[in-house]
């Protein structure tokens, strides 16, 4: 059995091809469990455990499958066939890991080293969820189980152990910055915010702290939306009276789950009229987009997007290179841990086979030592026949193994037959 990994991020791929692989919670559980059907026949590499990770910054697709060089043209195709993007868009942006390097990465992206916002702690649950979504469908098993379960104990000690998250700038953080690059003092500024997660909680902690006008959530639940509003002394308004106030507001905040985008170019240039142009700066942080993409064409509307964020993220990355590799080393320490307790998980099945094989052999002789009993033989000479019998049966393969193998076994194959049937002192 083979881990596997396929997928792309925020370093291989813009948010335009991101937000077209996005796949919702519900939508992830129904994939792994088609993927567990589609992919199981041995011809298609004989896929035995899937998980599906989507976040804004990246979607990839873990797995276990005894030939993953088989399953990974599929996953491909599957995602091309899923999503309605060619495989020959998706090819430049893909990665792919298997074996170590497969678990390597899945311990870097829940420890946040492969984070956009190094260090960040959304990623652990986030990918908490996507455990939880494959376990209802059917799709974790043994290896990616402990995978996901040591690469949070790895997380927890990276965030424990080493300054990889402090004084980073965040998503939430960053926004700010660009909003104040717009207009300065936010102290006299109308702020909306269309969503009531946990993305839009923390950029409303940070506007809040910048003391703006007026504050206002609009959210598909009212009262979800009253209940963030009320702590920043704000109101909240249902999605579909967007149109008839968003022109109103300076600074828009947007990060939601819907498929489709939630403010249109003509509804954006419609708000513009009514503001005289005056600007309005529309943070864009949901994957796929709430704002249409040729709002960006409008004069006075600046819209950011989840990458525009990411830039200024990344400045200050290089100060933090110290905890970085501290964290790192880690990763390459608990990763030797897990290939460890592999090696010994897949040594369980030619275990099994072993002893099944001299169960059957031993079985087949005592059929034949009764018989002899049973016709009347001399009950010594049957048990030196059955132990003699035994002996080569048992001899048999290993034998068989050496003498045939030739040039291709090597001296650890050798060594290894020869300790195994070394004389054991009682």
């Amino acid at each position: 059995m083979e881990i596997f990994c396929l997928g792309l991020n925020h370093t291989t791929a813009p948010v335009a091809i991101r937000e077209r692989v996005a796949f919702s919670e519900a939508e992830s559980a129904s994939c792994v469990k088609i993927l567990l059907t589609r992919l199981n026949e041995r011809d298609n590499g004989s896929l035995k455990e899937a998980l599906i990770l989507s976040t804004c910054n990246r979607m990839e697709i873990y797995g276990v499958a005894e030939d993953s060089a088989r399953v990974l043209p599929l996953l491909t195709d599957f995602l091309s066939e899923t999503k309605g993007v060619t495989a020959r868009e998706l090819a430049p942006y893909l990665y792919t890991f298997t074996g170590k390097q497969a678990v390597l990465h899945a311990y870097r992206v829940v420890s946040g080293i492969d984070s956009m916002v190094l260090g960040e702690t959304q990623i652990v649950g986030q990918t908490k969820k996507a455990v939880q979504q494959s376990r209802k469908a059917g799709g974790l098993g043994l290896y990616l189980n402990h995978l996901f379960e040591t690469a949070f104990s790895t997380a927890k000690l990276v965030r424990s152990h080493t300054t990889i998250g402090r004084n980073s700038v965040s998503l939430a953080s960053a926004a700010v910055r660009l909003a104040e690059r717009l207009f300065g003092d936010l102290s006299q500024r109308s702020i909306l915010y269309i969503g009531a997660g946990e993305m839009i909680e923390l950029c409303a902690a940070h506007f809040g702290a910048r003391n703006p006008k007026e504050i206002t959530v609009a959210n598909r639940s009212l009262d979800r939306g009253q209940a963030l509003a009320a702590r920043y002394k704000g109101s909240a308004i249902r999605l579909q009276d967007l149109p008839d106030v968003i022109s109103h507001y300076d600074i828009i905040v947007s990060c939601t789950a819907s498929a489709l985008p939630i403010l249109g170019l003509g509804m954006l240039a419609r708000a513009v009229k009514e503001r005289s142009h005056e600007p309005i700066c529309i943070i864009d942080l949901a994957v796929p987009r709430d704002v249409e993409p040729e709002a960006r064409d409008l004069a006075d509307v600046f819209v950011y997007t989840i990458d525009d964020l990411g830039n200024i993220v990344q400045a200050g990355k290089e100060s933090r290179t110290s905890a970085l590799k501290k964290a790192e080393e880690i990763v390459t320490v608990r990763l030797e841990g897990f290939l460890h307790w592999q090696k010994t998980r897949n040594a369980v099945g030619s275990i099994l086979t072993l002893r099944e094989r001299a169960k059957a052999l031993g079985e087949a002789e005592l059929k034949q030592a009764r018989r002899a009993l049973a016709a009347g033989t001399d009950p010594d000479k049957i048990l030196v026949r059955l132990t003699r019998n035994l002996t080569r049966k048992f001899a048999h393969d290993p034998t068989v193994f050496l003498k045939t193998c030739g040039n291709k076994t090597t001296t650890d194959d050798t060594h290894a037959v020869a300790e195994f049937f070394r004389p054991h002192r009682n």
